[in-house]
């Protein structure tokens, strides 16, 4: 009998409308691998239940029958089944508090959990991911709300006619609408009180990044390398391009700390604590940053309440209007990020004085763009690019026995690094979550 495979529902928020597996992965796997897939039935979902029927799938309320069961997001502990195998983003390989329950009820419920954000080649490079969506999401929203910013304060400026992305029929629709845009920028020059450049700076280089300078190559916009940013930060109207980039990387964020020492990125990862943190130096040369880097607390943050009480308040305003921390660890490397925000209500603004925020763009603070999902926003081309990988997948995890014991677990490597959980058990790999438990 062939291998059931469940597609969960997502139902974490309204917003979250993904799918693991699109209806033509679906039936291709049908056809070409004789997986049996059973849908969980879905309001909300960016493809509805007919088009999995059409795909021949079945389509149903409970998924008991499946063995092993496919989603995007965590999945609540009252669904959890004992004895199955589950494929999600889990969120626990930091001990994330939040899910230490979950993970505890897997353990005891002997399933087993594989973690997509663990699916990694032998360079320890992902190989499924969301990343270039939230970072063209998180790009648009925060170019969005330096347009609302602007204009609340008197600066007539075009940005302000971006919508929120979700709001585009697609990401073709919201690119060609944000072409059109700087093209009007361009052609009005610079209103009353614009600065002239726009300076964004981009932490990082990975594949979040790579979504978000997509995104901001819409624009007009001139590349400028990290030494050359002072100057070009120092222009002042046109013929200058009404826009300037400038990458981030390790090097530019933190130095050694010991005197006359060089900088090893190796180095850097492995020993965190022999470095500190620089990044605050390139800050008064922004007008906006896009932070898409890893990070945990071994590591230097990129703006830190200090900073910001030097910078903020009645009398001192930083150059730096808008962060879009697409990374998103509350009070992580950006410490202002207290609260994560929902894609309809997508910013705040910290406030230097009392170290609380207030919902939207304006005050005396920074403003913060700080959805924790922003794939979502654009869910049939983050869903279709995530699917197309994952059904390369699907075979191996169908044919896997999930019954035998790890060492047993024929999964090629790539897979078998991220199973967390098997049959009740943490796997090596992930034995220190013990201490969070």
């Amino acid at each position: 009998m062939a291998v059931i495979v469940g597609v969960r529902r997502e139902d974490k928020n309204k917003w979250e409308r993904r799918v693991p597996l699109t209806p033509g992965d679906v039936e291709a796997l049908q056809e070409e691998a004789g997986v049996r897939f059973l849908v969980q039935t879905s309001p909300i979902r960016v493809f509805n239940d007919q088009e999995y029927r059409a795909a021949g799938a079945e389509v149903a309320e409970d998924l008991t029958p499946a063995s092993i069961v496919l989603a995007v997001k965590e999945i609540p502990i009252r669904e959890l089944r004992p004895e199955r195998a589950y494929v999600f983003f889990a969120h626990v390989i930091k001990g994330q508090k939040y899910n230490m329950p979950m993970l505890q009820h897997m353990l005891d419920s002997r399933c087993s959990l594989v973690d997509y954000e663990r699916i990694v080649d032998d360079h320890h490079r992902r190989l499924i991911f969301f990343g270039v969506e939230a970072g063209q999401a998180g790009a648009l929203e925060t170019i969005r709300a330096l347009g609302e910013r602007l204009k609340g304060r008197g600066v007539a400026t075009p940005l302000s006619e971006l919508r929120h992305a979700y709001a585009y029929e697609n990401l073709a629709a919201a690119k060609e609408h944000l072409r059109a845009i700087g093209q009007k920028v361009r052609e009005q020059g610079p209103a009353e009180g614009m600065p002239w450049p726009l300076v964004v700076g981009v932490a990082g280089y990975g594949n979040v990044a790579r979504g978000c300078q997509e995104i901001l190559d819409c624009l007009p916009m001139e590349a400028v390398e990290v030494e050359k940013l002072p100057g070009a930060a120092g222009r002042r109207g046109p013929p200058s391009p009404p826009f300037v980039k400038v990458t981030f990387k390790e090097e530019d964020m933190v130095a050694p700390a010991q005197e006359g020492a060089a900088f090893e990125l190796q180095d850097y990862y492995q020993h965190p604590e022999r470095y500190r943190g620089r990044f605050e130096s390139h800050l008064p040369h922004l007008d906006l940053l896009l932070n898409t880097i890893y990070w945990d607390e071994r590591y230097p943050r990129l703006v830190t309440r200090e900073w910001a009480r030097a910078n903020y308040g009645p009398g001192r305003e930083a150059r730096l209007q808008v962060i879009g921390d697409i990374s998103c660890d509350v009070e992580g490397s950006i410490e202002l990020t207290l609260k994560t925000t929902q894609p309809d209500e997508p910013c705040f603004v910290w406030d230097p004085d009392t170290d609380t925020i207030r919902m939207g763009v304006e005050g005396n603070g920074p403003a913060i763009m700080a959805v924790d999902n922003l794939p979502c926003e654009l869910a049939r081309e983050a869903s279709e690019r995530f699917s197309h990988v994952l059904k390369t997948m699907v075979p191996e995890l169908a044919r896997a026995d999930w019954s035998t014991d790890f060492e047993m677990l024929d999964l090629p490597p790539h897979l078998k690094r991220a199973v967390i959980v098997h049959r009740g058990r943490l796997a090596p790999d992930y034995e220190y979550l013990t201490r969070y438990l």
